[in-house]
């Protein structure tokens, strides 16, 4: 069974269309560079002002960006190890499966790939994705062994 989404049977129309055409060369007439919100935590457990100053950092980056980096955390190494490997298992699994409508006990269609909006290989980024809603969390079967 295949891990990889139907990628060229969803895009077969874009990858047509581009080996029909000459893509004209890209040209960067100038951009500006970003960098990720970047949030110490460990700024919480400071006095009053910091701990205010850390929340509305958390604040403005999930507004601005709708996610943002930690640092100073405090979860175990190890326990971010098990995490990683969690992901691997489940993004290996055949497609089929992922795709189905009740993957690892989670609601309908939060097994996301590919870009429904690319119309050219050039807005084509690839993504393969689960988005797990905090009131899935209690209901995988995974959820019991993050102890």
């Amino acid at each position: 069974m295949a891990i990889e989404p139907p990628f060229f049977e969803k895009y077969k129309a874009i990858l047509q269309s581009s080996a029909n055409e000459k893509e004209k060369p890209s040209t960067v007439e100038g951009f500006e560079e970003l960098e990720l919100p970047l949030i110490d935590l460990s700024h919480l457990n400071l006095g009053p002002l910091e701990r205010q100053e850390c929340i509305e950092k958390m604040g403005q980056a999930a507004i601005e960006w709708g996610f943002f980096q930690i640092v100073n955390h405090a979860v175990p190494d190890e326990l971010l190890n098990r995490l990683k490997q969690e992901q691997i298992k489940v993004f290996q699994q055949p497609f089929d499966k992922k795709s189905e409508n009740n993957f690892l006990n989670l609601s309908v269609q939060s097994y996301r790939w590919g870009n429904p909006l690319a119309t050219s290989l050039r807005n084509l980024s690839w993504s393969e994705a689960l988005h797990i809603s905090l009131k899935d969390i209690s209901k995988m079967d995974e959820y019991n062994k993050l102890s």
